[in-house]
């Protein structure tokens, strides 16, 4: 080991390379299970919103590029010495933000956006420690090229070491250490490995400074033998967007899909698993080979993916729908990645290179977190990502038109504007008319679509044509919604519609509904005599209207409290002697719900509730112990109720502010969990008696649809008019024994999967 230190020739030193890849390996692991472990301890206190994820995932950009810059300052500016003196330091003082946890008394703002008071919760909670690691990739990188090993001269090999680090806590982390370690237990457990990964860094730091003297001389004549070239500029821009429109795509997927099932690591970690495996891929010896492949199935999966996630998305299940834009995704990142890859600078330029991709996807971040939601109203910047990642495909051919038929160029040259016409001129078609002319519409753009695979040695042209076809398609949509309002929030995007439907006497008739994302949380008849009838998941025949009718003699002079305002339906059936509490986090939606111009249920049956902006555990928390008879949780983000509001704290919290005979109800209707095994396993620990009603309507109403909810109460007697009741089916809940309770440190969504 000795000589390897002793001379100006390469070394194969197997130790050397264990330390620094094992360091690589564990500081990227740390990294990525700090990420959805502290997106999981803040979502409670914003109410579960899939914003959360997103913002914390620009912070961790931001200190990754912070972390970049330090590692790429420090090893052009320093000498080797300076740089592990310094570095030390740094880690050092890291250690008095240890162990992680939230600041004290940290209580996100109700009247403003909460994305600054995040941001600054983050960086003073973790801000330190995930500094010190987001140095180590470029950082040890850089040191391990002066140690002298044989592989010196290339190290980039070390980054998809990091990448496998980081995949591989993400994967771990919703299915081994979520669904076994409370997050108390891995907050602890996480500081420990952060001060392994501190001694590691030292070790590596000492093998350099043990290598250096020896290796001083070695890169004295490397850079006289090889004078230092300027990076050209284009050749840097170039790095920057094929980094940017990745960033960029990965916070747009991963907003897509976690909006419709549950803002949990479990969801997020696809998108970003998959940009990982990128990284390792087109960094590893097989990138040559995969590179090629990766550009030719792109234009082969673009058209599947067109027709059926965009053109025609009611077509498939969820989760067939989820791996096609997962695929998507996955070969528009190979593609971009892969590029980046194929032009790496020399070693010299090592942190530059890297400094310039940590920079570009905190850009990504930052435009899908700050920019987008102020100029977009829905999730645009999602398919505007997808039409840039085919702008950076490579030109694969360039054949003289002499070299092609001239038929097929002329049809080439010609079918772009011709599909662009074709497509203008069906703007002209009134609303009206649409419906008749759907399914000629859709068969034309999935030809369209189709023959995006023509043009697929052309960036510029297919991404153009695709382009058309996406912003098309979702004009359409929108079209055919008929949407009177859209507005975009920390929260999500929420629509209001007016729909026509086909009343008692099969007479149409004009309705608005509120969704958000892409499920219906509201709505509303527009006739002088049905205005006052609640719909829905809350219609009279469902599982309120019951429950409002068997206690109508005892509850009229009832304190009330609702989590979740929606269109405000369930206020009608309030009397004038009850008191309605309504609790909101997101000051959007009572903007809509006060709005006469999209529902007046409060105008008419509320006015005298009160509103509360806020997370609704956390407003409730604040209220007077056994204030209220009957508590209704009826809080949803698109088609997820937040996982913070269905914890043992928060059941326990719920019945102290109920009084002794009180009931609580909640909604659970969900098309992808079984969230009534939560609520069983939590009224057999807590000895609390509860019934359950899935109810379906046994006619066609108009707007009275499935649903499901459960009712709890402290003593079974006070459920017994429901349980004897007439107008549902009311049952008691099922038990189930394999399930873990949920708590505010333990959550598993794996075990209630539907």
């Amino acid at each position: 080991m000795t000589s390897a230190f002793n001379n100006n020739t390469p070394h194969n030193n197997l130790a050397c390379l264990v330390l620094f890849t094992l360091t690589l390996f564990v500081s990227a692991s740390l990294m990525f299970i700090l990420q959805p472990m502290f997106g999981k301890i803040l979502l409670p206190l914003l109410g579960g919103s899939p914003a959360v994820w997103n913002t914390c995932m620009v912070f961790y950009q931001i200190l990754l590029f912070l972390g970049y810059l330090y590692a790429h300052y420090v090893s052009s500016r320093l000498k080797q010495s300076r740089q592990i003196q310094l570095h030390s330091t740094l880690i050092l003082l890291s250690f008095f933000v240890l162990p992680l946890a939230l600041p004290e008394h940290s209580s996100p703002p109700t009247d403003s956006n909460p994305t600054g008071w995040l941001l600054w919760t983050l960086l003073l909670a973790i801000g330190l420690p995930f500094f010190v690691v987001s140095t180590t990739s470029p950082l040890l990188q850089k040191w391990f090229a002066g140690v002298g090993h044989h592989t010196s001269d290339d190290p980039y090999y070390l980054y998809a070491a990091s990448n496998a680090g980081s995949l591989l806590a993400l994967v771990s982390y919703p299915f081994l250490i979520e669904p076994q370690i409370g997050l108390a237990a891995q907050r602890s457990s996480w500081s420990i490995g952060y001060l392994g990964l501190c001694g590691l860094i030292l070790g590596c730091g000492f093998w350099l400074w043990r290598a250096q003297r020896a290796q001083q001389d070695k890169v004295k004549l490397i850079e006289s033998e090889n004078p230092l070239q300027p990076l050209n500029l284009s050749t840097q821009i170039r790095w920057l967007l094929l980094a940017f429109v990745p960033s960029s795509l990965l916070l747009g997927l991963t907003n897509f899909i976690s909006t419709d099932i549950a803002s949990v690591p479990l969801l997020w970690v696809i998108p970003l698993a998959l940009y990982l495996l990128s990284f390792i891929l087109v960094f590893s010896s097989w990138a040559d080979k995969i590179h090629p492949v990766m550009l030719t199935l792109q234009p082969i999966v673009l058209l599947p993916f067109l027709a059926y996630s965009f053109i025609n998305p009611a077509v498939l299940p969820y989760w067939l729908d989820l791996g096609l834009h997962s695929l998507a995704f996955l070969l528009s990142v190979m593609v971009c990645h892969g590029e980046l890859a194929k032009s790496r600078p020399p070693t010299r330029y090592l942190t530059h290179f890297y400094l310039i991709m940590s920079f570009a996807g905190m850009l990504g971040g930052m435009f899908n977190s700050f920019v987008a939601p102020f100029i977009f109203n829905a999730v645009y910047e999602y398919p505007i990502m997808i039409i840039a990642a085919l702008l950076l495909r490579p030109n694969l051919v360039n054949l003289p038109a002499t070299q092609m038929t001239w038929q097929w160029s002329v049809i080439k040259q010609a079918l772009l504007p011709v599909t662009l016409l074709l497509l203008g001129c069906l703007l002209y078609l009134s609303v009206d008319d649409l419906p008749s002319y759907l399914d000629s519409i859709g068969v034309m753009l999935i030809l369209l679509a189709g023959l995006t695979y023509a043009f697929r040695q052309q960036p510029i042209t297919l991404a153009l044509l695709t382009g058309a076809i996406l912003f098309f398609t979702m004009g359409l949509h929108s079209l055919l919604s008929n949407t009177l309002f859209q507005e975009r929030s920390f929260f999500g995007v929420f629509a209001v519609r007016e729909t026509i439907i086909a009343d008692e006497n099969n007479q149409p008739e004009k309705i608005h509904e509120l969704f958000h994302g892409t499920t219906k949380h509201g709505a509303q008849r527009l006739s002088d005599q049905l205005r006052e009838t609640p719909l829905s998941y809350y219609s009279r025949l469902g599982p309120m209207g019951q429950l409002f009718k068997e206690f109508e003699g005892q509850s009229q002079n009832w304190q009330i409290g609702v989590v979740g305002l929606g269109a405000g339906a369930l206020v009608c059936y309030s009397t004038p002697q009850q008191h309605w509490t309504l609790y909101e986090i997101d000051p959007l939606v009572i903007k809509i719900a006060k709005n006469p111009d999209y529902f007046n249920y409060l105008q008419l049956c509320g006015k005298t509730a009160t509103l509360t902006v806020g997370d609704a555990r956390l407003s409730i928390a604040k209220e007077p112990a056994q204030q209220f008879d009957l508590l209704i949780m009826d809080a949803f983000s698109s088609d997820s109720v937040p996982t913070h509001l269905l914890t043992r704290e928060a059941l326990e919290l719920y019945f102290s502010k109920l009084k002794p005979d009180g009931l609580l109800a909640f909604h659970i209707t969900n098309r992808h969990l079984s969230l009534k095994k939560v609520l069983a396993y939590h009224a057999q620990q807590l000895k609390l008696a509860a019934l359950i009603q899935e109810f379906k309507p046994q006619q066609d109403l108009p707007l009275i649809v499935a649903t499901d909810w459960v009712v709890m109460a402290k003593n079974p007697q006070t459920l017994a008019l429901l349980e004897k009741s007439r107008l549902g089916h009311w049952e008691k809940l099922p038990l189930y024994f394999d399930m873990k309770p949920w708590t505010d440190d333990f959550t598993n969504i794996i075990e209630i999967w539907k």
